[in-house]
Order: structure tokens, then C-alpha cells, then sequence
């Protein structure tokens, strides 16, 4: 069984530095160049076309 990668430190958003004690359920986690990039819900939104059509977030 593949099982998530929950972060056991805080986390923070790639794009605007919001900071979260624990990965909460509403942000995105995307791969990018190998690494794994966390995106709080607020960027998220303001980005899900470009996520859906797998554009890395420099593209954003």
C-alpha cells in the first residue's frame, strides 16, 4: 500500500510563505524538479488551472 507523506514539521506555502503547524486538509502538495512543494488553499484557488494542467509553479 502507497501511503501519503504527511510532513512532521510545520509547513509553508511555496508561493506566499503562509506558515501551518500541521499540513491541513485544504492545501495542495505538488512535485516539482524531485521535491515535494506545499500551496495553502488561498493559492490553491488563485492557481488550480495551471495545477490541473500540471504546470510547475514557476509557470504561474
Amino acid at each position: 500500500m502507497n501511503e501519503a507523506r504527511v510532513p512532521q514539521e510545520p509547513v509553508t506555502c511555496a508561493r506566499c510563505g503562509r506558515t501551518a503547524d500541521t499540513l491541513p486538509l485544504t492545501w495542495t502538495c505538488s512535485v516539482e524538479n524531485g521535491r515535494r512543494e506545499y500551496f495553502c488553499e488561498e493559492c490553491a484557488r488563485e492557481n488550480i488551472r495551471s495545477i490541473e494542467g500540471r504546470l510547475d509553479s514557476s509557470w504561474w
